[in-house]
Order: C-alpha cells, then sequence, then structure tokens
C-alpha cells in the first residue's frame, strides 16, 4: 500500500511548514530575550523596540501555551526560557517588597512633567502642584511664553523659586521650588535639551540642621531616528557623574527610557532606585496620550538616591501634552 505523507512529517502528522514557523517565532524570542538580559540593544531600532519588552514578555508565554497546543517541544523548550528571563526582568517593578515610614528625615513632594514644548494646560499644571501641595517641580520643554503663564495663573506664589533654563522651543526645562534654589549648571550636553542642576538646602525640623539636595530637570534626546540614539546614549551617561561630596541628587523627568534600556539601567547603578518601581507601580504608563497609536510606555521618571524613601506616588495626565505628570514624595534621612 502507498502511505502519502505530503505536507505533512510521516507518522507525526505535522506539519513541517508550521514547525519551521514556531521555530521562527521561537528564535525570534529567544533573540530578544538574550539583547533584554545582557544589554545588548544599540542604535535604531533597537533601542527603542526595547521600550515594549513588558509586552514582548507577555507574548512571549503566550507563545509557549501555542507551542505547547502543537506539540512543538523544542520550541516550547525556548520559548519557555525566554517568557521566564523577559518576565523576570520585568516583573519586579510591579511588586512592592520596600518597607514604608521607617524613615523620618525632611520629605520633599517632588513633580516632573513634559509640557510638549509649552502647549500643556497652565490652570491644570498650577492646579496639580497647589492640590499636591508640590515642593519642587521639574519641568521639561518650557518655553519663555509657559513660564509667563505659569506665573500669571499663580505658580509664582505657590514655588516662588526658580532656575531657569527655558527655549524656544522643546529644548528648554526648569525647576521651581518653596526653598530658595541655587543654579548648578547643567548635565546636557551641546545642541541638545536642556538639563538644568537646582541645588538647595532642605531644613530638617526633627533633627535640626539642613539636607543638602540638588534636582535635575532631566530630558533626553527621544531615540526614535538613527541620528538620535547616539546622542540619547550619551545624555543618559551624563546622568550617572556623581554629585557633590555630601549632596544627594534627584533626577525627575523625561528619560525617553524605560526599565529595560540598558542605559537607564546604568544611571540607576550608578546610586538611584526608580520611585515608581520601587513602590511597585513601575508598569503605569507616562506617554503617549493625546490619542497617539503607539502603545504606552514609561518613560518619565523620578530617580531617588538609595537611601531615600520613596511614597504616595501619582501619575496624572494633563491636557495639551502627550506626557502624564508623575509625582512622588521623596524622604530623606534625618539627623545628618
Amino acid at each position: 500500500m502507498d502511505v502519502r505523507t505530503t505536507g505533512t512529517t510521516a507518522g507525526t502528522g505535522r506539519s513541517p511548514g508550521v514547525t519551521v514557523a514556531v521555530g521562527l517565532v521561537a528564535a525570534g524570542f529567544a533573540a530578544f530575550a538574550v539583547l533584554r538580559e545582557l544589554g545588548l540593544e544599540r542604535g535604531f531600532p533597537l533601542v527603542p523596540l526595547m521600550a515594549y519588552t513588558p509586552y514582548v514578555a507577555g507574548a512571549a508565554v503566550l507563545a509557549v501555551t501555542v507551542a505547547g497546543v502543537l506539540r512543538r517541544w523544542v520550541s516550547l523548550a525556548v520559548l519557555a526560557v525566554a517568557a521566564a528571563v523577559l518576565v523576570a526582568a520585568v516583573l519586579p517593578r510591579e511588586v512592592d517588597l520596600m518597607g514604608r515610614g521607617f524613615m523620618h528625615g525632611p520629605a520633599l513632594r517632588v513633580m516632573s512633567f513634559n509640557a510638549l514644548g509649552g502647549g500643556a494646560r497652565v490652570d491644570e499644571i498650577v492646579d496639580l502642584v497647589r492640590t499636591q501641595e508640590v515642593d519642587v517641580l521639574a519641568l521639561q520643554e518650557v518655553t519663555p511664553e509657559l513660564l509667563s503663564d505659569l506665573s500669571a495663573a499663580g505658580l509664582d506664589d505657590l514655588l516662588p523659586y526658580t532656575v531657569d533654563h527655558s527655549g524656544a522651543g522643546v529644548e528648554g526645562s526648569t525647576v521651581h521650588a518653596v526653598l530658595p534654589l541655587t543654579d548648578a549648571g547643567s548635565l546636557n550636553g551641546p545642541d541638545w535639551f536642556a538639563m538644568p542642576v537646582a541645588a538647595m538646602e532642605v531644613p530638617d525640623r526633627a533633627y535640626g540642621g539642613t539636607a543638602a539636595v540638588e534636582v535635575v530637570s532631566v530630558h533626553t534626546p527621544p531615540p526614535l531616528d538613527p541620528r538620535y540614539t547616539a546622542a540619547w546614549e550619551a545624555e543618559l551617561a551624563a546622568l550617572t557623574a556623581p554629585p557633590p561630596q555630601g549632596v544627594r541628587r534627584i533626577l525627575a523627568g523625561d528619560f525617553n527610557a524605560t526599565l529595560d534600556h540598558a542605559a537607564l539601567r546604568e544611571v540607576l547603578d550608578s546610586g538611584y532606585q526608580d520611585a515608581a518601581a520601587d513602590l511597585g507601580e513601575g508598569f503605569r504608563p507616562t506617554w503617549p496620550v493625546l490619542g497617539r497609536v503607539l502603545p504606552p510606555v514609561t518613560i518619565d521618571h523620578v530617580l531617588v538616591p538609595l537611601d531615600t524613601e520613596p511614597s504616595d506616588l501619582e501619575v496624572v495626565e494633563v491636557a495639551g501634552s502627550d506626557h502624564r505628570a508623575v509625582i512622588v514624595t521623596v524622604t530623606l534621612p534625618g539627623g545628618r
């Protein structure tokens, strides 16, 4: 008898085409997992693609199930390892493992917001500062016109001190505070967005004395174009520079990077913790809004020193910007 096996593997009933397709999918997930785990993403399009690691992790878990249903065991094994690597990378930012309330030093309520070239609603910004009792506001994409409108709307009454590195378009950034500020320069390179450093002395009313703090309004180039990825890496690398001796530095702004980017993890490794991730809220997206079609990701952050305690995180949409504001309380060690 002539047994025909056209289109299937003899004795198994499996299609070689499906086997190849599933194998290619498994190889793709495995390659992505290796890139993420080893921090090998470089240039365009790998850098922007890495921002979507949480979505890839979810898809990898689904692919494991599909491979199991199709009984492609080799691909299933590869997919299971890739999914485990990706889930292990992203899951910790959704788990709050830190104790709260152990630090009793002075606290700062910090807000960061990208105002989209000055187009955000001024009244909503000022209202957020008022209702959230913000002590320090780091703004990005600030124009002189926006500053004038914010002043007229009452921002100066709430936060009377300013370090102003505003610009004519999207390149400007500022820091506003309830405490006197000193302009300590900038961490940005030439020809890119301003990243002003504002220094302040925070009174420690419980133990006496003051705590020296710097707040940087961060804005790195978006790595959405091959021309910008090198500058993006360089600007993030600049943030690893240590603060002056005895000073705690807070980095707040639009990093144009997620925790899945090796360049941002290097900033964390230089002595910071991501406030949202440490509070178990690291998946709360900050961009894009305004009806943008891209899947939302978390590229706006408040990074705080390791010996401080973040709490009370809020992520709030403001009309007129494609970014959400990030607000968090940062408690400093007392008695020093």
